[in-house]
């Protein structure tokens, strides 16, 4: 309380209200699974569309797991069901198992590798005199074996130089000239042996002391300004476009980029050797790594990439007899022009097929080195869990997809606001999917059944896909139309073309009371999720949008009562958790969220003496008793029809 010593008039604000609460998100959904790039352990980031999930995990094309196990990439095209759907918040863990060994913790083991490839990484070394050059794709995968373009050019003529940029130096100056060719005899084509490309530092005294690369036999050169001698010194440009492993389309374009090691943009590094460092990665989204082994200069750099990109310094006879028989006049032409070069990284893999412990992942959050599930615990985001293509295969890998099917449930039953998408393995029978359903039971999980029928748009094929990547769109789209208190079910299915196996109504008079969501098709109707149950035994959770809408209801009064710890516990606070959260749950009851014709036959709070002993309050326990009347899905309609005469309805007026 303010402390008033001062005779006067004293204005103070204060809220005459409850304070609110605002409701959780209930459709943002987390997929985990094998795609073809991306990080295995920085924590995922939401993604709104196909389009940003290529860019961080690559296209559709298949996976190739130690060949030649090849899959359909599951993940992408969930994701790609999912937004079709309309889901809208999407985080993707990505799971990578090393033909050889666990996958490192650190990047520049990453790259290192216990073998050739076994780590996944593509990769392109190349032997310079005196130091190495390395280029490897930041995250493993086949989809890392990239293209990438290099563009050399001279700056405009008059463009500012600034310390520490790669400057070329024209021939007019005189100490320079000692080095032109004057010959009119057009010889051999040849490169120069040193090209005149020098390091700019501005000195105390306000002059400028060009410094060649070392080992050049091109002299140091200290000039008092560098917009004289006719011909102006102008900086190099450098740019860098990366191409996907077709080469077809372009991922990302850095232009241009500065070749100073001390460069800094607004206090951060941002040179070549920073935005491209193993040690210093710049940016979460760059998808190419220079390792420059030994290379402590830009001079050293652009010799490497001349060497990697198949830049052309030689100078042929026509170019030399153009240039009048002056070397260094050529070059200037050539980089007037600007030189172009190429690479492409090599040996990148989808690894092995992910197993038990790649699902189960681990802890490392303060390293962002968390893997797996684990990463989805540091999300509190998340409300919807599934694995697309986690239970493909069946057979001998039953085992191995019943594990990590209850780590799914399990992660969800402790997350405690979410609930998990089970897909069964594909072409089950009745009686196998009867049984799969028999293994579990959980409140948080929900199984759909069978596979769905699309037309691939990679291979222009029909092919099968997990039911889960189609069901969180549907959830999602559910929630955005209606609210997560109606059930998600009697929704078209629109990504749909056919269904792995046509359920009839007799079959599903068997598996719907088993909790075992079915799609089926209708005539004039389409294909249609006609199931909206969980995987619980005990009928107060015996529906999705029941354990949804309560999920939803805890976790935002959760978040929205946090302001009430360490408050002084007594009638005063109790009165204002009363009226917190009845106001958000009038506000759910007129939306039509909760069973009744009046607020208090829909619910009621209680945070009182009745709730409430001495020994908690003594204790620091503040104990409010909420109870709700959920609305529960029209599942079965009934429609009782009979006869009817005049006669009686003579009768019954009498």
């Amino acid at each position: 309380m303010h402390q008033y010593h001062l005779p006067g008039i004293f204005v103070e604000e204060v809220s005459s209200r409850s304070k609110s609460i605002k409701g959780v998100s209930t459709s943002t959904t987390g997929f985990i699974g094998p795609t073809r790039f991306g990080s295995v352990t920085r924590s995922p980031e939401i993604l709104t569309s196909l389009s940003e999930f290529e860019q961080h995990h690559g296209d559709g094309h298949p996976l190739t797991f130690d060949a030649p196990l090849t899959t359909h990439n599951f993940l992408w095209h969930a994701a790609r069901s999912f937004f079709e759907e309309g889901g809208q918040r999407l985080y993707v863990s990505r799971l990578f198992r090393p033909l050889a060994g666990p996958y490192p913790t650190d990047l520049s083991q990453a790259v290192e590798g216990s073998g050739p490839h076994d780590d996944g990484h593509a990769r392109l070394t190349v032997g310079l005199d005196g130091h190495g050059f390395r280029m490897v794709a930041r995250y493993p995968g086949a989809a890392g074996n990239l293209h990438i373009r290099f563009g050399i050019k001279l700056g405009p003529i008059g463009a500012k130089v600034k310390d520490g940029d790669v400057v070329w130096v024209p021939s007019s100056m005189a100490l320079l000239d000692s080095t032109a060719t004057t010959s009119t005899t057009a010889p051999p084509a040849r490169a120069v042996s040193a090209l005149p490309l020098y390091v700019a530092h501005l000195q105390a005294d306000g002059q400028w002391r060009l410094v060649p690369g070392e080992g050049s036999p091109l002299p140091e050169l200290v000039v008092p300004t560098l917009a004289s001698h006719g011909d102006s010194i102008r900086p190099l440009s450098l740019s860098m476009d990366v191409l996907n492993d077709g080469g077809t389309h372009t991922l990302a374009s850095y232009r241009p980029l500065s070749l100073d090691p001390t460069h800094k943009n607004a206090g951060a590094p941002d040179s070549i050797f920073d935005l491209f460092s193993v040690s210093q990665p710049g940016t979460t989204r760059a998808v190419i790594v220079l390792l420059n082994d030994g290379i402590g200069n830009a001079l050293q750099l652009l010799e490497a990439l001349g060497h990697v990109g198949g830049l052309d310094f030689a100078l042929t006879d026509a170019q030399w007899q153009q240039a009048g028989g002056h070397e260094l006049s050529a070059l200037h032409n050539k980089l007037e022009r600007g030189m172009l070069g190429s690479a492409v990284l090599t040996g990148g893999n989808d690894g092995k097929l992910p197993g038990l412990p790649e699902y189960e992942g681990r802890d490392g959050p303060a390293l962002g080195q968390s893997k797996g599930l684990k990463q989805f615990e540091e999300l509190e985001d998340i409300s919807i869990v599934a694995a697309p293509g986690a239970t493909w295969g069946g057979g001998e890998r039953s085992d191995d997809i019943n594990a990590v099917i209850q780590l799914l449930i399990g992660h969800a039953e402790r997350m405690r606001y979410r609930i998990a998408l089970i897909d069964p393995p594909p072409a089950q029978s009745i009686a196998e999917v009867h049984a799969l359903r028999a293994r579990f039971d959980s409140k948080h999980a929900a199984l759909y059944y069978p596979w769905i029928t699309v037309s691939d748009p990679i291979s222009h094929q029909r092919i099968q896909l997990p039911p889960s990547g189609f069901v969180a769109g549907i959830y999602a789209r559910n929630d955005i139309e209606r609210g997560t208190w109606k059930a998600p079910a009697n929704d078209v299915v629109r990504g749909a073309i056919g269904l792995e196996a046509l359920i009839n109504t007799a079959q599903q008079e068997a598996l719907n009371p088993e909790g075992i969501n079915c799609f089926r098709f209708f005539e004039g109707r389409g294909f249609r999720l006609w199931g909206a149950r969980t995987m619980s035994a005990d009928p107060d959770w015996k529906y999705v949008n029941v354990r949804r809408y309560f999920s939803y209801l805890e976790h935002s009064i959760d978040k929205g009562t946090q302001w009430v710890v360490f408050e002084p516990n007594g009638e005063a606070l109790w009165a204002q958790v009363r009226a917190t959260i009845s106001d958000f749950l009038i506000n759910e009851w007129v939306k039509g969220a909760l069973l009744g014709d009046r607020p208090e036959k829909a619910f009621f709070v209680r945070c009182d003496r009745s709730t409430m002993t001495q020994d908690d309050i003594d204790n620091g326990r503040l104990v409010c008793l909420i109870g709700m009347a959920p609305l529960k899905p029209a599942e079965f309609v009934i429609l009782r029809i009979g006869q009817w005469t005049a006669d009686a309805a003579g009768h019954d007026k009498g």
